[in-house]
């Protein structure tokens, strides 16, 4: 098995020990505003470092944009909103060509104005809510980080976030999004209750407008360096191979799957699959101030990284398997401490 890697550039070493600073002092400043919901928080601050994007699943009223508004707010980025309806179309979103009328020499040409999807972070508020003509065009952008015009090419800003709802009660008249389109989103977010204590917070913060304001912790400049140092942080065979394994196992008809997934499973993860976790435990590692990343950080990314790329069968559903068990049953069928390698490449 390969050696561990480290760091060796110093000044790689004083960033991931500045970003395990970073990372309290950003909670320490969400938390003026949003009770509990650390996970979720931690989740999309792992996204944004690996340069992905997210979709968030949750009832009405868990404070989903508010905890979205302020975290903009406390990394410094511009910040937009689009309310996804039927009606809508993808001009909506990227904008669109209007003719002007120079006020000097009354000539008119056509300009492109610029719709809401040019913010460093965009949230797009229930997605399945609009038709996937203009779902595609939002997922399009997504992907290739620009947008096409008139003949013209306009980059998006950078760093580009884009953090989708899912409402999961109401699904009449809703279009929801294809497996290849839900396999785009880095990570799928579940965004649960309050415990007892925090929705009592909430109530006392809420009611008698005892609510902070959220001031910026991480310039721009500070969050693209950041993104550049999860890319080129080293990571081992053993994580490599450790993901690469979970993976793999997830696919039904494969050689050596666990008899569960032949038996439960419709399909399995993709390629993007093992990028998602490596990258991920990465950015995680980054947060808590490490080095490198671990078995560990893998498993703590693989539920939002996984989730939303393996699919139960007919069978699966009839028996009460979804994909968070088949999950759990995953990390109980691939060991973590065997030893992985690269294997041999094909003859």
């Amino acid at each position: 098995m390969s050696n561990q890697q480290t760091t060796s550039n110093p000044d790689d070493v004083a960033a991931v020990q500045a970003w395990g600073a970073t990372h309290q002092k950003l909670l320490d400043e969400l938390q003026k505003v949003i009770v509990g919901q650390n996970d979720v928080i931690e989740q999309m601050l792992i996204a944004i470092l690996a340069r992905g994007h997210c979709l968030l699943e949750g009832v009405p009223g868990l404070a989903k944009t508010l905890m979205v508004h302020s975290l903009a707010d406390a990394l410094h980025l511009s910040f937009h909103r689009i309310q996804f309806t039927p009606d809508l179309m993808p001009s909506d979103i990227t904008g669109t060509d209007v003719l002007q009328e120079d006020p000097v020499t009354k000539e008119r040409r056509y300009e492109f104005v610029q719709g809401p999807i040019f913010a460093n972070m965009l949230l797009g508020d229930e997605i399945n809510r609009t038709p996937p003509k203009t779902q595609a065009a939002m997922l399009e952008a997504m992907q290739e980080r620009m947008i096409s015009a008139g003949g013209k090419d306009f980059k998006l800003p950078d760093p580009f976030f884009v953090l989708a709802t899912q409402n999961p009660l109401e699904q009449e008249g809703t279009y929801p999004l294809p497996e290849a389109q839900l396999d785009r989103f880095l990570l799928y977010i579940k965004v649960g209750y309050p415990t007892d204590a925090e929705e009592w917070e909430i109530a006392r913060r809420v009611t008698s407008a005892a609510m902070g304001k959220i001031e910026p912790v991480v310039e721009t400049d500070k969050l693209i360096e950041a993104q550049k140092l999860v890319q080129r942080m080293p990571v081992c065979d053993q994580v490599v191979g450790y993901s690469h394994a979970l993976v793999r196992a997830t696919r039904p008809g494969q050689p050596g799957v666990p008899e569960f997934v032949d038996k439960w499973v419709s399909w399995g993860a993709g390629p993007r699959g093992v990028l998602a976790l490596i990258s991920c435990a990465k950015a995680r590692a980054l947060l808590h101030g490490h080095y490198h990343a671990s078995v560990d950080d893998v498993k703590a990314v693989i539920a939002p990284a996984l989730r939303h790329r393996i699919a139960p069968n007919y069978a699966g559903l009839a028996s009460g398997v979804t994909s968070e068990k088949l999950i759990e049953m995953l990390l109980d069928a691939v060991p973590a401490d065997k030893s992985y390698e690269p294997p041999a490449a094909a003859a």
